[in-house]
């Protein structure tokens, strides 16, 4: 029986809350756990010294990274469905987690089928992808690149007469910086939100004091943390640790000072992963003791009952939302409509809140839920509640948002 094969049969009756037969959960979890640690195990010194002295280039030191599962865009374990794409149904690019039935739920009973899904790892990889000549109906991008995604001049306004679920998307989530494409219609519809921050083990991480930043800058935890590989989270913790103020994130100063937390970081992280599934099977196996991750991963880990918590730092968590854009040249843009008004729809958003903890851009999506229920997902009736609490991502130049990339992933690997 395929390793991945079972790994998706488990992961898809947890979320429709069926039962797992318990070798089907032992044997996912012994693969799962076996992955992590070939992860975590890696002896990257040899290959840094490597590079140093010119013996092996830093692209083949990534291939190598890559190849182990780590690095600088690491391979989703969570189990993908094999399908023939479709020149009948529309295709939308987005996250891994996002390709499943129970998202589209209208366009299937619209369509007898579901859309053709393209999965990336971050913004930056899907946005490179597109201006390469790949084009998909939908892009799923968010708040921090709107501007540089908008300017690529690869995107269309959206007609929002043509979705059926736009009066009840909250306005407060469409007047996003940078949002308005004239005439009223937006560039992106938003459909989810939440917070970066830490999930720790209860049982494993001691916090001194309140909740802060400082938690994966704790050096008594040296080689027990993880975290997100993208710059597009991890940076921007990086700034909110470093004391800076996001609305100088772009200057000289703040460049270097953040760099230089990330650097003192740098020794303390055991693993950083695009794939949110090593850093909870990591932290569920006791492995590392924090992590930074989205709010879904506490949700995730809660539910198995591992004894984990989603911090809320004194220093306020990163907030962030992402929607969806249709390309200017859609392949299908009857159907990328449908897509979208899918992903905004009530059932949509109920999965979405009950599943992975993340918020929803449909404000009816949140009545089967109650205050007691949101607050322990850290979510809210009003996203601005949890929005302002926070610090929410200022878009950015191409010409920064490389500098920053380019110089995590030289501390990540070492320089």
């Amino acid at each position: 029986m395929n390793d991945r094969s079972v790994d998706f049969r488990v992961l898809h009756a947890l979320r429709r809350r069926r039962s797992v037969p318990a070798h089907l959960r032992a044997y996912v979890c012994a693969m799962r756990l076996t992955r992590v640690r070939e992860v975590l195990s890696m002896d990257v010194v040899d290959h840094l010294n490597a590079v140093r002295r010119g013996k092996l280039s830093r692209r083949a030191f990534n291939r190598a990274l890559l190849g182990a599962g780590v690095g600088m865009l690491a391979t989703p374990l969570t189990g993908r469905r094999a399908m023939a794409q479709s020149d009948e149904q529309g295709t939308i690019f987005t996250w891994g987690g996002y390709d499943i039935p129970e998202l589209y739920t209208p366009y299937e009973a619209a369509n007898g089928a579901l859309p053709n899904f393209s999965i990336f790892g971050g913004t930056e990889e899907a946005l490179t992808k597109i201006r390469g000549g790949f084009n998909p109906d939908v892009a799923h991008p968010c708040n921090a690149g709107l501007t540089r995604w908008v300017d690529s001049g690869m995107f269309a306004p959206l007609d929002t007469s043509r979705l059926s679920n736009w009066g009840d998307i909250m306005p407060e989530l469409v007047a996003l910086e940078g949002n308005d494409a004239g005439d009223g219609q937006p560039w992106l519809a938003p459909f989810d939100w939440g917070s970066t921050s830490i999930t720790y083990r209860t049982d494993l991480f001691e916090v001194e004091g309140e909740e802060s930043w400082s938690m994966l800058w704790d050096e008594r935890y040296a080689g027990q943390l993880g975290s997100l590989a993208s710059g597009g989270d991890a940076w921007w913790c990086g700034a909110i640790k470093a004391g800076v103020d996001f609305a100088d994130i772009a200057t000289d100063e703040a460049f270097e000072k953040i760099a230089a937390a990330m650097r003192e970081q740098r020794p303390l992280i055991r693993v950083y992963t695009d794939d949110t599934t090593t850093l909870e099977q990591a932290l569920a196996a006791g492995e590392i003791a924090a992590a930074m991750t989205w709010n879904s991963s506490a949700v995730t880990l809660a539910s198995e009952d591992v004894p984990v918590r989603f911090a809320q730092p004194k220093e306020g968590a990163l907030t962030w939302v992402c929607g969806l854009m249709i390309l200017k040249d859609a392949p299908n843009p009857e159907k990328a409509y449908e897509i979208i008004d899918a992903l905004l729809s009530v059932e949509s958003g109920e999965f979405m809140i009950n599943d992975y903890g993340y918020g929803h851009s449909n404000a009816r999506s949140f009545d089967a839920f109650d205050d007691e229920t949101l607050t322990s997902l850290g979510l809210s009736k009003k996203p601005s509640d949890i929005l302002s609490a926070g610090h929410f991502q200022v878009p950015q130049t191409q010409e920064w948002e490389t500098r920053m990339n380019e110089t995590f992933e030289m501390i990540k690997a070492g320089f």
